[in-house]
């Protein structure tokens, strides 16, 4: 006789528990008020599309850092919460993305490859709308801006752990009076770990030697045994930790390649974010300049970076910085490089607080131009008071 299997019942899946009524009105209300957000975003983008309009009848730049510092001081101010500056900034640094592409397409050369830390920090500043050109080199951020062939370049200037990049301090002196100092940007540098297998099986580490060292710490206590493979880049890192996962599963093996890079760098390579934010310093910021064929008007809390070479006699850096200090001008940075022509003799550099256009920064400009062979004021512009 035939047995007759029996079926399990199957259970009914659990009820979704029903939203309340008061969260229904609730979200009611949000949908009402992104209807009028929509609305109100449109009529300012209207009011854009005339702005435009306005400047490319005369001539005036599309990106003014003077008006952007205005926008986001008067936001700001009015900023009751909950919502933090911070986010309230970041929406708007978008929106104003945005209307750069209404009034003219913008393209920014930063220093790449795709995913670097100088293209995550010109995403920040500029946002999402406007396009993007992987110049290679500093070198090439300030060539392609003085032949216009981008409106604005990024470039990095100074590190909180490494001090000054010499490469833009040289850039700087090879393009003096041709390019100048249009804004200044300070982004938080995090490094994140990406790959595309569990923790436990990561094998080795591709990234900057510079990279492995600002994480040192953190990469000896949790992957002590891991092989750690220097590249070119934190970018090219993450390319090459893509490739070789793609390549293992491809062949059936298991993969246990990782980066250490920005998440920008994952999101652009298809790596997921294993551990965001693996760096042994979190207060690790860089400043980046922007770099423009125009001057910026002032705003009334601005820098100026000045680059000088001193006469060659006892006590000219002394002098020169003296007649800043007789001003009441505060100096905010010194740098220094070889000045390249001559042995032992240098290039500086110096933030002075203040615009070239400030009467007391004209007169000590002039003053300490006696003290020098060469004085060249690379530029004037707002001053950054926030970390993107």
């Amino acid at each position: 006789m035939a047995t007759r299997k029996t079926r399990k019942k199957q259970q009914p899946a659990p009820a979704r528990p029903k939203d309340s009524a008061r969260l229904l009105e609730l979200r009611r209300k949000i949908d009402a008020v992104d209807q009028r957000l929509v609305r109100l975003l449109n009529e300012r983008a209207s009011l854009v599309v005339e702005v435009g309009k306005a400047k490319r009848a005369d001539g005036t730049p599309i990106y003014a850092p003077h008006r952007e510092a205005e926008v986001l001081r008067k936001v700001l101010a009015s900023n009751k919460g909950p919502l933090s500056d911070r986010a309230v900034e970041g929406v708007y640094r978008e929106l104003m993305s945005g209307s750069f592409a209404l009034e003219q397409p913008l393209r920014i050369g930063y220093l790449g490859p795709p995913g670097s830390n100088s293209h995550a920090a010109a995403v920040k500043q500029f946002g999402s709308s406007v396009d993007y050109e992987d110049l290679r080199e500093i070198g090439g951020v300030f060539t392609e801006v003085r032949r216009g062939h981008v409106n604005y370049g990024l470039v990095p200037i100074e590190n909180s752990l490494g001090g000054g990049i010499v490469e833009t301090l040289d850039a700087f002196k090879a393009n003096a009076q041709q390019i100048s100092i249009y804004g200044e940007v300070q982004i938080t540098v995090h490094h994140a770990l990406l790959a595309n297998c569990q923790p436990s099986q990561v094998r080795r580490i591709h990234s900057k030697p510079e990279i492995f060292q600002q994480c040192r710490n953190w990469l000896s206590t949790q992957y002590p045994g891991v092989e750690l493979m220097p590249a070119a880049s934190s970018s090219r890192a993450a390319q090459i930790a893509a490739d070789e996962c793609r390549k293992a599963l491809e062949i059936g093996a298991e993969p246990g390649s990782a980066a250490i890079g920005t998440a920008l760098a994952g999101q652009l390579y298809g790596l997921n974010v294993l551990f965001p934010r693996i760096e042994d310093d979190p207060n690790n910021i860089t400043r980046f300049v922007i770099i423009a064929r125009q001057n910026a008007r002032p705003t009334g809390d601005d820098k100026t970076s000045i680059m000088f070479t001193t006469d060659d006699k006892p006590g000219a850096l002394v002098s020169v910085l003296g007649v800043f200090q007789a001003a009441g001008i505060n100096l905010s940075h010194i740098d220094k490089r070889p000045q390249g022509r001559e042995r032992w003799t240098y290039t500086f550099f110096v933030d002075a607080l203040g615009h070239r256009e400030d009467p007391a920064m004209v007169a000590a400009v002039e003053q300490a131009q006696t003290h020098c062979r060469e004085l060249i004021v690379l530029g004037s512009y707002p001053r950054s008071r926030r970390i993107l």
